[in-house]
């Protein structure tokens, strides 16, 4: 029975949260496992990572001494600690972008019940000169659908809080709590922790405006047209430009992955490898075009692929991927520029089969 006298409600607290440590570990565990199960099969969004927590002991006591004590006292309003306690289980998911935190709501809010939900980002850009914590909290409970898992039954009707964050947000959580003093601290100094705030949300937006850059230039990197339109008749030089903006279009990441896709169409092309192995062409062959690039590997591939089936038929449990592939071809192409393409045993087996095959560059194309 709720009474008015903290020491009875703290002793019951204590007793409650002794007696359920297991069974909160367990639900803490397979709902944690659920939102990153939802979250996966979902896609569309990059997560950092997801993890649960039960929430200490002594941490429960203090926040309830800290917000609602007071005024429950005030008011002689008599209480039972628990029920003021919404984050006893708690489950954080890490997102990389500030336009993710409400993907991944909508997703959650599918497969539990919504008690309440606290925008802390809208709380703080509401304001013009408020900077702080932000991020989506939303308090939930498995609901009907969730019933129809076995491993979640023991929990129906568990409550629990769900955190949703950036990356830069959940940073910016951590040093926060190292500030020890922010709001009755001299004003220069107030200054320099809104200003420092501020760094992270200028970060966050950065982040995901780098982002959706980085796709655009992807999109709008030009297309692999040159062959199709020498073939009508187009001259050479005049396709060039038409699809590089110019012979002289620089060999970038972007350009380089509208290439090679042409090339191999159902190979996925992680980013830092492609990152690298740009860099590395750059750097044996400073100033290299797309225009280059592109001509070397059309006058090239034909013969690399044809030592690829020798190798993989003598070795066939060895890695012969796409970016193989063009190492081949760059040595092949100037075997002076580009002797660093291949390790020495690499390109001795290569420079071998050369030998015994003719290694006459082919103007074939892919």
């Amino acid at each position: 029975m709720a009474s008015l006298d903290f020491d009875i409600e703290e002793a019951r607290f204590r007793r409650f949260y002794a007696e359920q440590q297991v069974p909160l570990a367990a639900t803490c565990s397979q709902v944690t496992q659920r939102v990153q199960k939802l979250v996966s099969e979902a896609g569309g969004v990059e997560v950092a990572k997801i993890e649960g927590r039960v929430k200490d002991v002594e941490e429960c006591i203090q926040k309830f001494v800290r917000k609602y004590r007071p005024a429950l006292e005030e008011h002689n309003t008599a209480y039972e600690i628990r029920p003021f306690i919404t984050d006893l289980i708690g489950v954080r998911v890490v997102c990389l972008y500030e336009d993710e935190p409400e993907k991944i709501a909508s997703i959650v809010r599918e497969h539990f019940a919504v008690i309440d939900i606290t925008d802390k980002t809208s709380a703080v850009e509401s304001t013009e000169a408020s900077f702080g914590y932000k991020g989506l909290h939303l308090d939930l409970k498995l609901d009907a659908s969730q019933h129809n898992h076995p491993e979640l039954a023991p929990f129906a009707g568990m409550a629990f809080e769900l955190q949703v964050r950036t990356i830069i947000q959940d940073s910016w959580s951590v040093l926060d709590h190292r500030i020890k003093y922010k709001k009755s601290i001299p004003g220069p100094l107030k200054r320099r922790i809104n200003v420092l705030s501020a760094l992270f949300e200028l970060a966050d937006r950065e982040f995901r405006q780098i982002r959706d850059a980085t796709a655009a230039e992807i999109l709008q990197a030009p297309d692999e047209t040159v062959e199709a339109e020498a073939e009508q008749g187009v001259p050479q030089a005049q396709a060039l430009a038409r699809t590089t903006g110019g012979p002289s279009s620089e060999l970038n990441a972007f350009t380089f992955l509208k290439i090679a896709t042409h090339f191999f169409k159902d190979f996925e092309f992680e980013p830092s490898k492609v990152d690298a192995f740009v860099d590395d062409i750059q750097s044996w062959a400073p100033g290299m075009t797309r225009a280059r690039f592109n001509a070397l590997l059309r006058e090239t591939i034909a013969i690399v692929k044809r030592y690829k089936e020798h190798f993989e038929a003598l070795n066939p449990q060895a890695s012969f991927n796409p970016f193989t592939v063009m190492r081949h071809c760059l040595y092949l192409h100037d075997r002076t520029l580009f002797r660093a393409a291949l390790r020495n045993s690499v390109r001795d087996a290569f420079s071998v089969w050369l030998a015994e095959h003719g290694g006459a560059k082919s103007s074939a194309t892919a």
